[in-house]
């Protein structure tokens, strides 16, 4: 089955500027885009929104309205639009089967706005099998810069990492950008090295060096899958969330791994996931790890 980007749009101004952001990438990749609404009936306290098909004349308007924006704005996209009689999670973690992403706008308004980065949104992030993006809104346009490198933060083994690496490689290469890969650590107590990985450290020349060499084994085999992609290596010390956030002013596109945790009101993101989508000012892609 032929993949295609999918975005949920709801009317807002943050889910236009996600659909926008999804059209130029979908350019870029040369995949059709399709926009996606969540409406499902529910009988509402007023006079004007208990009507079934005055509800459903609503729903068909929001998608009408993006489609013409994004046909406008974008007229080389190969666009297509429907409305899902479903909850807004179930509805756009449906589409996964022939998505190569999902697009979400990035800032909750309240309970009535579907795609938003509030429960729902964060509940499609966490449950996701594919990448989902997620797309900040400044006057109405997307928060992206023109330049920029792709950003991505390569944490624990190449194992942990490669769906993250992966995703910012082919998406630089889609956009002929560089990637800017950064891997942070922490010095815990000296108690906390085993014999075997100190003697591993002082091999490697000490901590610094034995980071950088495990930042270049990972980006080995990606570096070779994409040669033409320029790569900037940035190893630091501090909490990788915080180290991120720094390097991620002009950045393009901020890409971080998850694993997401069971919690007592659904699964978790992580906190390094957690602390870039609320604190980024660029696009932040998740991507779910093996």
């Amino acid at each position: 089955m032929s993949r295609e980007i999918v975005a949920g749009v709801d009317g807002s101004p943050e889910s236009l500027a996600a659909a926008d952001w999804a059209a130029r990438e979908a350019l870029h990749r040369g995949l059709p885009l399709r926009l996606v609404h969540a409406w499902r009936f529910e009988r509402l306290d007023h006079p004007l929104l208990r009507d079934r098909a005055g509800q459903e004349r609503a729903a068909q308007e929001v998608l009408r309205e993006a489609e013409a924006t994004v046909a406008r704005d974008h007229p080389d996209v190969t666009l297509m639009a429907e409305v899902l009689h479903d909850t807004p999670v179930a509805a756009l973690l449906g589409t996964e089967s022939r998505a190569e992403m999902l697009v979400i706008g990035s800032r909750g308004q309240g309970a009535l706005v579907g795609f938003l980065l509030g429960s729902y949104g964060q509940q499609i992030i966490a449950a996701a099998g594919r990448p989902v993006v997620a797309v900040r809104c400044r006057d109405g346009q997307p928060s992206e810069p023109p330049v920029g490198d792709v950003l991505v933060g390569q944490l624990g083994s190449p194992e942990d990492s490669a769906a993250a690496l992966g995703f910012a490689f082919g998406t630089a290469a889609a956009r002929g950008a560089a990637v800017r890969a950064v891997r942070a650590w922490n010095l815990p107590p000296l108690y906390a090295y085993s014999p075997a990985s100190m003697r591993l450290a002082d091999e490697a020349g000490g901590l610094v060096p034995y980071e950088e060499k495990a930042l270049r084994e990972a980006l080995a085999p990606w570096r070779e899958r994409f040669p033409e992609v320029p790569v900037t290596e940035h190893v630091e010390l501090g909490s990788a969330g915080q180290v991120l956030l720094s390097a991620s002013g002009a950045a393009q596109l901020l890409v971080v791994g998850r694993r997401a945790k069971p919690g007592a009101v659904g699964p978790r993101i992580g906190s390094v996931a957690h602390a870039a989508l609320h604190l980024a000012p660029c696009p932040v892609a998740v991507i779910p790890q093996g």
